[in-house]
């Protein structure tokens, strides 16, 4: 098995959560309770566990003049499933909180990037660059 990332995060309704994360990013759901469920996220293992109370991104960071909001978490694609995901959100009426776009246009680290929310307020990055070997370039 190769390495993968684990990531626990806050939801306030779990059908919603398997619906968006199912339809729209394409995750697979493995295992759950009452209380929480597993995706897929490209490879990488969720874990939404049930909470009264999401508490919205407080703040936002300024990166290439754009206000991101933190915390966020993704995923870094290749640009066909970027665009794929990007269409499947547009005809779903999900709103984004940073449209898709190209962020460092024809600098090192050149990327298309958008930002959404979860059903629950949770802030997700969906990435792709132009060059993969540009991801931890400096």
């Amino acid at each position: 098995m190769k390495p993968a990332f684990h990531f626990a995060f806050l939801v306030n309704d779990l059908e919603t959560t398997r619906q968006f994360y199912g339809k729209y990013l394409g995750c697979k759901i493995g295992r759950s309770a009452p209380t929480w469920v597993d995706f897929s996220f490209f490879e990488h293992q969720l874990s939404a566990h049930l909470a009264v109370d999401v508490p919205p991104p407080k703040h936002f960071s300024e990166v290439d003049g754009k206000a991101v909001p933190v915390p966020h978490f993704g995923a870094i694609l290749p640009a066909a499933e970027f665009a794929d995901i990007a269409g499947r959100l547009r005809a779903g009426g999900v709103g984004f909180v940073i449209e898709p776009t190209v962020r460092f246009p024809g600098k090192v680290g050149e990327q298309r990037t958008m930002f959404f929310l979860d059903p629950s307020g949770n802030a997700i990055e969906l990435k792709s660059f132009a060059n993969p070997d540009d991801v931890f370039a400096s």
